[in-house]
């Protein structure tokens, strides 16, 4: 896993938490970088989840519901990093349902070695979207919310549904319809 996506959790930890807990989660994990990530850097999966899994028993928050407002968290750091992206697209289904075929083939360039999630388009219409998402590592509360985050960067009210086609979350398939109207949170 890229160093980015361990140093801007940190960041999110330490701007809802405290540095307290930053320091906590270090600390009982045990981690065989040491808790030290560069933004360039490769590392483990298995720290990242040995810091949720210690943030969720500090914090007493549900892991999903961490991964979740990390995504919206890192969703920030997205279009700071990669403005480029969200201006070739003027619409969130197109930007969504680029995501395999386009934008993933850009991340795998610029971070060699990136372990991406794969999305499968299953229907795609004006309107709605249907995606399956496959990852071992079962981070699909951080694809809904880049998914919901990219509704709001365009403007766009969504609804989106997940469902879970494994039940430990290495598959999910994504029900994504556009509202019209301006975005609002349901």
């Amino acid at each position: 896993m890229k160093g980015i996506v361990f140093t801007e959790f940190l960041e999110m930890v330490e701007e809802k938490f405290g540095i307290e807990v930053v320091d906590h989660i270090l600390n009982e994990s045990k981690l065989q970088s040491e808790g030290i990530y560069t933004s360039v850097g490769t590392y483990d999966f298995i720290e990242m989840q040995s810091l949720l899994i210690n943030l969720s028993k500090k914090v007493a928050i549900p892991l999903d519901d961490l991964i979740y407002s990390y995504g919206l968290y890192f969703f920030n750091t997205l279009t700071k990093v990669h403005p480029g992206i969200f201006a070739l697209y003027k619409d969130p289904i197109e930007l969504l349902s680029s995501i395999e075929n386009h934008i993933h083939v850009q991340v795998r360039k610029l971070y060699p070695g990136a372990e991406l999630p794969t999305f499968k388009i299953e229907k795609k219409t004006e309107d709605q979207l249907e995606i399956l998402y496959f990852s071992e590592r079962a981070m699909y509360m951080f694809a809904k919310a880049l998914m919901e985050k990219t509704f709001e960067h365009y403007d766009q009210a969504s609804k989106i549904r997940l469902e879970k086609i494994e039940n430990n979350g290495t598959k999910v398939r994504f029900l994504i319809s556009k509202k019209y109207g301006t975005y609002q949170k349901d």
